[in-house]
């Protein structure tokens, strides 16, 4: 789940009270624009987006004004835009308004968990306002800390000493900046990011450092980001109708990670493990249908409530039902293969018989008797099947299932197809 703009991110800076850009949401009045222009004599309107949507600047999607007629019109054009970054496209539902902050400096911060550190990393840099790639490396400081010390005010210190920030911005960034982690400690986050964090002057030239943007993500498995109270929508930006109703059986206990990688694919692949995940995903390719992770040690009733739903909106067109996992600590092979197991054949009796290639990779507690499950459920069903145990190497077992994908392309498919109506007429004529 991820938040961008000011709209909640104002809300969420007030929790630990870094100031921020005056914000009006879309459902601010026109008096109460026009005052926001006479109190800051000009604004900023920018379109509302649910999730992390970046470039927007780039793309001009972002209007100044300095009067109400101009503001109205950039409403007009803004509230419904429609914005496209890589393969992700986002329409706007909204506008916020918000009072410009004159500054001289501008400043880029973050808070994230490192995979390079192993630790909470702090970004920053005097030199904001910009994408942060395009910075010089001498220009940004990436200061791992410990997270049971948390962000303290003399890490801020050393990392605006090492990049020679002028004299002036120190002090204030010194006394802000570390009530950033409080946000991001106490309410499960795993990013924030501020950009720019414009030097606002007061009039006796002491600078205030003012948040004009925000974007953060939240671990969706802690859940003390409920205590924020933030929209429902939030949690369902961009997902198609399948991944909306697996992300409502999401548990702390049991994953429901899931994402569709092509719509067209032909490779089913329910994952458990986010090795596994990351190693399918990138051999499969456009193969995959989705990349997922349901690990976690999920209950039977979890399980088949989510083979339930792959298989309701994905089986139809797949050549391969590819279950695939390393070696478990925790997770009941059993209990996961018997919930898959009986999902299929409930989906095969409610919807018909459908040509399809099982192939198994995994291993852990209770893996024969799991095997066996599905194995008889195969059987059952007239479908070919090849399970491979824990002791197969995981990329051998992945390349197996992209060759009995290939095999079901150039004919397999059928063949399979004319045994299961043969077997369902033999069946008729047997009752």
């Amino acid at each position: 789940m991820q938040v961008t703009g000011m709209l909640h991110g104002a809300k969420l800076l007030q929790f630990v009270g870094f100031p921020t850009a005056e914000v009006l949401g879309p459902d601010a009045s026109e008096e109460q624009i026009k005052c926001l222009i006479d109190r800051h004599h000009s604004i900023f309107i920018k379109p509302v987006f649910k999730g992390g949507v970046g470039k927007k600047g780039k793309a001009g999607l972002l209007g100044r004004v300095s009067d109400l007629k101009g503001a109205l019109c950039e409403k007009e054009r803004l509230y419904f835009a429609e914005h496209r970054q890589g393969n992700v496209t986002a329409k706007a539902n909204g506008v916020t308004f918000e009072g410009a902050v004159p500054a001289a400096h501008e400043i880029y911060f973050s808070i994230t968990d490192s995979t390079r550190f192993r630790a909470p990393t702090m970004t920053l840099t005097h030199k904001g306002g910009v994408d942060i790639e395009e910075l010089d490396k001498s220009e940004v400081v990436q200061v791992p800390f410990d997270p049971l010390t948390g962000l303290k005010a003399f890490v801020v210190a050393n990392a605006l000493s090492e990049l020679n920030a002028p004299k002036e911005l120190i002090s204030p960034l010194v006394q802000q900046l570390p009530k950033l982690w409080e946000l991001y400690h106490g309410f499960g986050m795993t990013t924030i990011e501020l950009d720019p964090i414009r030097m606002r002057p007061d009039s006796k030239g002491r600078l205030t450092p003012v948040a004009c943007d925000f974007k953060c993500s939240f671990d969706r498995d802690d859940m003390r980001w409920q205590r924020l109270d933030l929209p429902s929508h939030l949690l369902s930006d961009g997902y198609s109708d399948f991944e909306a109703e697996i992300n409502r059986l999401r548990t702390y206990q049991g994953q429901s990670d899931v994402c569709v990688i092509n719509s067209e694919g032909t490779i089913l692949a329910p994952t458990f493990g986010g090795g596994a995940n990351s190693l399918v995903t990138e051999i499969l390719g456009d193969d995959a249908i989705i990349s997922s992770d349901f690990g976690g040690n999920p209950s039977y009733e979890k399980m088949k409530e989510v083979a339930r739903v792959c298989f309701r909106h994905w089986l139809g067109q797949a050549n391969v039902l590819f279950i695939i996992g390393g070696k478990s600590n925790n997770t009941d092979v059993f209990e996961t293969f018997r919930a898959l197991a009986d999902a299929l054949r409930e989906h095969v009796a409610r919807y018909g018989p459908t040509p399809l290639f099982i192939v198994v990779g995994r291993g852990g507690p209770n893996l024969v008797r799991g095997m066996g499950a599905l194995r008889d459920t195969a059987e059952a069903l007239g479908l070919p099947y090849r399970f491979f145990g824990f002791d197969s190497d995981m990329s051998e077992v992945v390349g197996y299932a992209r060759e009995a994908d290939q095999w079901m392309k150039r004919g397999g498919r059928e063949l399979i197809a004319r045994s299961l109506n043969a077997g369902s007429r033999a069946q008729q004529a047997t009752a």
